[in-house]
């Protein structure tokens, strides 16, 4: 397992092996500032320190800030945390006082991932790991993606606040293939609110499962066609492919899966406790604050 994407202890399993563990162990980035939750920095910092606290191995345990709130963040920050920088501003703000873990940027038109790393190599901390969010809806881009794990990791939108920011499974498939392929990670963000694929009646939509994602990740690394498994609905078969991913899959998709970001850290670990494919763990004890329930 990387170092990237391990982080705690493993995750309490019941009945299931320990592929089951790799899969879910440093999955969830905290994305609290984000739509639609959109907390206030001091309502997003308490939640993240809670969540700390709880020490859940399903989290990363990071904290995902655009760096036009760095300073907003800086006012309201108390303790020690690993941060994944959202750069959404034109130029690189000053980082030497924040343990910046990852950058995350959005490519411009015109611009390929490569392009990307090298109008910003020399920009960014020493060691900070730089993903570039491609368009998921054209696959003639996918000639210009990297094919190796040397240059900059790639992030996936798979979905928003309209019908529209959601990509179709197909689209989606194809570049999870394109990772698997040629060994380059990636994370994924926004829409991924459950962990089964599911119809939003509100946007009109069908909205991609977290556990979906993983499991065509799985299905990617052994030469598999992904979408089928992205489109599927059946709760107990997901399951049951959940159970029987082997270990050594379990590990090569998490190191092409780095995480996902969630606005909301307590509905993925529900459920995947719900599903069974992992066991509630006992509430933090914890002196003279009130933590959420995990």
């Amino acid at each position: 397992m990387s170092a990237h994407t391990s982080t705690g202890t493993g995750v309490a399993v019941d009945g299931v092996g320990m592929g089951t563990a790799v899969l879910f162990r440093g999955l969830v980035d905290d994305a609290g500032l984000f739509p639609p939750t959109g907390l206030p920095m001091a309502e997003a910092l308490e939640r993240h320190g809670n969540d700390l606290a709880g020490n859940d191995p399903v989290l990363t345990h990071r904290f995902l800030c655009p760096a036009g709130r760095l300073a907003e963040l800086r006012d309201h920050l108390t303790f020690p945390i690993r941060l994944g920088l959202i750069l959404d501003t034109p130029d690189v703000p000053p980082l030497d006082d924040v343990a910046v873990e990852l950058v995350e940027v959005r490519q411009a038109p015109g611009e390929t991932p490569g392009s990307v790393a090298e109008r910003l190599a020399g920009r960014l901390p020493v060691d900070t790991r730089l993903f570039v969010e491609v368009p998921t809806g054209d696959h003639a881009y996918l000639a210009s993606l990297p094919r190796d794990a040397t240059g900059p990791g790639l992030k996936f939108r798979c979905g928003g606040v309209t019908a529209g920011a959601f990509p179709g499974a197909a689209d989606l498939g194809a570049l999870i293939a394109h990772c698997a392929r040629h060994g380059v990670p990636f994370k994924a963000t926004a829409g991924l609110h459950n962990a089964v694929r599911h119809f939003d009646p509100v946007l009109g939509v069908d909205r991609h499962g977290f556990l979906n994602l993983v499991l065509a990740v799985c299905a990617a690394v052994e030469d598999r066609d992904p979408v089928p498994v992205l489109k599927l609905t059946d709760v107990g078969e997901l399951v049951r492919l959940a159970q029987a991913v082997p270990d050594d899959t379990a590990t090569r998709a998490r190191e092409l899966l780095v995480s996902y970001g969630s606005c909301d850290t307590h509905t993925p670990i529900e459920d995947l406790v719900a599903l069974g494919l992992i066991a509630r763990r006992p509430p933090a004890v914890t002196t003279g604050t009130e933590e959420e329930s995990v």
